[in-house]
């Protein structure tokens, strides 16, 4: 077989459930991107300077004061473009850009720094707002502000399972967020970041919720499971902030 048959026949399109007997696909996704700082040497932990850049930038995303650290911000954002981060985001931090004193002084805490892709597990009602919309809507919630942000890899061994094992354990998994989504205690942002971050992740998750308190019965909860329990290599660290800032302006 030639080469280009053989990329004729690699489809690595999204794939949702059925919509008028058809299954849907889709090649369209968010990547979205968590930084963390410390802001003790410019700020002084006073965040209003921030804000100001960014409505200033135009840009979409969410600004986290840090709860473990009285200086300490988090920064999240998205596009559909992985270039958006370094042709947008990037300039926030040069000398050049309007608010310089704001964000050129922060001093990034890059293990806590985060990127994944929205994906699709294949039974999504609605692909395209699973993909571009759910997210950035959980995320600017102004009525659920907190949120845990931590990176997760699992062992090889559940790569090595056969696929009926995997999905007993990834229910078993799901089933407890599922129930805490449908309380009103907390929602969940999942990414898969394969090969995009420095630590070889697997996953990104965000838990966000109106208190911090449900989030940590959360993941308590989740510490149980086959998956956390025995088939976790790491995860970590975890950030948890309470946003101040949220925006999500759609065209």
């Amino acid at each position: 077989m030639c080469h280009d048959s053989f990329v004729d026949l690699l489809d690595i399109s999204e794939k949702g459930g059925l919509r008028g007997g058809v299954q849907q696909t889709s090649d369209r996704r968010l990547f979205m991107q968590f930084l963390a700082f410390d802001g003790s040497g410019v700020t002084g932990g006073d965040t209003a300077a921030l804000i100001a850049a960014l409505e200033d930038s135009g840009l979409n995303g969410v600004l986290y004061e840090d709860a473990n650290d009285p200086y300490g911000v988090g920064l999240l954002t998205w596009s559909e473009t992985p270039d958006f981060f370094v042709s947008k985001v990037r300039p926030l931090f040069s000398r050049e850009f309007r608010h310089s004193g704001a964000f050129h002084g922060l001093t990034l805490k890059p293990e806590y720094t985060m990127m994944g892709r929205t994906y699709a597990l294949g039974h999504e009602p609605d692909l395209e707002d699973w993909l571009l919309n759910r997210s950035p809507k959980s995320v600017t919630d102004p009525a659920w502000p907190w949120a845990i942000w931590y990176p997760l890899r699992r062992k090889g061994e559940f790569n090595a399972l056969p696929p009926e094992d995997q999905t007993a354990i990834l229910r078993e998994h799901g089933k407890i967020g599922h129930s805490f989504g449908t309380a009103g205690l907390a929602m969940d942002v999942r990414l898969a970041c394969f090969g995009i971050d420095k630590n070889d992740n697997d996953f990104v998750i965000g838990l966000i919720g109106r208190e911090l308190f449900p989030l940590s019965a959360c993941v308590q909860a989740m510490r149980k499971t086959r998956q956390t329990s025995s088939l976790m290599e790491h995860m970590g660290p975890f950030f948890i902030g309470k946003a101040v800032w949220q925006k999500n302006h759609v065209a």
